[in-house]
């Protein structure tokens, strides 16, 4: 999940630059944001202080990556972003949720046992 969420950052960072060449900035800053924020919360949890912070830290990531799944459909659907562009990394934003997903409800089964 880490080293997936850090492709994905540098994705982001590549999609986000070109959006602000065509001169769409607070689109392309708002993507920027939550994109990379997915794998610094994802580091972030690395060092979490209790198990109840590390959960915490990954629903904040999940949180994160929804949000970029709305930028990145909002910034096809006008057309600033195409289907070339877009689909594989909503792709990969859809592949980051499912591991969070999976990874949260894994650590509430251990911390209820």
């Amino acid at each position: 999940m880490k080293i997936k969420s850090f492709e994905f950052a540098v994705r982001v960072v590549g999609i986000s630059g070109e959006l602000q060449q065509d001169k769409e900035y607070v689109l392309s800053k708002q993507l920027l944001r939550s994109g990379t924020a997915i794998g610094a919360l994802i580091r972030e949890a690395e060092f979490a202080q209790s198990n109840a912070d590390f959960i915490h830290k990954l629903y904040i990531a999940l949180k994160e990556a929804n949000e970029t799944l709305y930028w990145i459909d909002l910034l096809k659907e006008t057309n600033h972003l195409t289907t070339e562009k877009a689909m594989p990394a909503a792709k990969q934003t859809e592949e980051l949720i499912s591991m969070l997903v999976a990874s949260i409800k894994t650590l509430k089964l251990k911390n209820k046992n």
